[in-house]
């Protein structure tokens, strides 16, 4: 009788075991597909600011044919966001595409026909939602990241994790200078200051008085 109890009691232990290890293994199966669905929102919209560039070059090249250079940088790095494989390297390429941007829109400021054009208008305000999309998408993406890095990392689910060949995501991280959006001021530019009054030319000394007979 007691060693039927013994064996009711271990099978017990192991069915628990496997329950609570199937549960931490379901758990990891939810965690990593969350944070997959969390960065194809910000792939959608990686395409979607990439689908926008080549309107955006031609539409500043009719103005502004001579600045190849731009042009060609602004090219370069839409190529390198469409080829990034991870999301350091979708990370890297967005914001020396923002960098590009930048350089482009300056351009822009020197054509006041150009910054008029109603295209390039439709084409800046659709650019700055989706940078604000990207930016949403990114919190998301990388709370989720946080939340499936820490399970792999942390005991139980780190013996689950390591059984089964879990394996990190990479943060999707853009440094200080490419989260801010690349804007156009629309504005007239301010009128330039007055110059300041001239300062009164010294009188002339007045002449000597004759001398007296």
């Amino acid at each position: 009788m007691t060693a039927v109890i013994a064996i009711v009691v271990i099978v017990a232990i192991i069915v628990l075991i496997a329950l609570v290890l199937v549960g931490i293994y379901n758990g990891l199966i939810r965690s990593r597909v969350r944070t997959r669905e969390a960065w194809s929102g910000i792939d959608v919209q990686l395409k979607r600011r990439a689908d926008l560039i080549p309107n955006l070059v031609e539409t500043v090249k009719g103005y502004a044919a001579h600045e190849r250079q731009t042009f060609e940088n602004v090219t370069r790095a839409r190529a390198m966001l469409q080829q990034a494989g991870t999301a350091a390297e979708a990370a890297q390429a967005n914001n020396f595409l923002t960098q590009t941007l930048r350089s482009l829109f300056a351009v822009a400021e020197n054509y006041p026909e150009l910054k008029a054009n109603q295209n390039f208008l439709d084409l800046q305000n659709e650019l700055s939602d989706i940078e604000e999309k990207i930016a949403y998408a990114r919190q998301f993406y990388n709370r989720n990241v946080t939340d499936f890095n820490t399970r792999i990392q942390t005991f139980p689910s780190v013996m689950v994790a390591n059984m089964f060949g879990f394996k990190r995501f990479e943060f999707f991280e853009a440094p200080e200078e490419g989260r801010e959006v690349p804007e156009v001021s629309f504005a007239p530019p301010p009128a330039p200051a007055a110059p300041p009054p001239a300062s009164p030319a010294t009188p002339p000394e007045p002449p000597d008085s004759p001398p007296e007979p």
